[in-house]
């Protein structure tokens, strides 16, 4: 579910992905999406906290962080 060009905390329009992962529904949620800046960057928040802190990520980093969790590369040992 996409939530276009929602600024952040910050004042930077992002376009804010919740996380498919994040729980069921209980609140614990995180949003992900691109900064729509043209500075090829990605923003991460708590979406409790909408108001709160953003983490900001170069593009390129988000998403070879994204391809290491689909692979289960943070997956713990089993």
């Amino acid at each position: 579910m996409a939530s276009a060009d929602r600024p952040t905390s910050t004042g930077l329009p992002v376009a804010w992905h919740v996380s498919t992962r994040s729980g069921n529904g209980d609140g614990n949620c995180v949003e992900a999406g691109p900064v729509l800046d043209g500075n090829d960057r990605f923003a991460v928040r708590d979406s409790k906290d909408r108001s709160g802190s953003v983490l900001f990520y170069p593009a390129a980093d988000w998403v070879n962080f994204v391809a290491g969790l689909r692979a289960g590369s943070f997956d713990p040992p089993s």
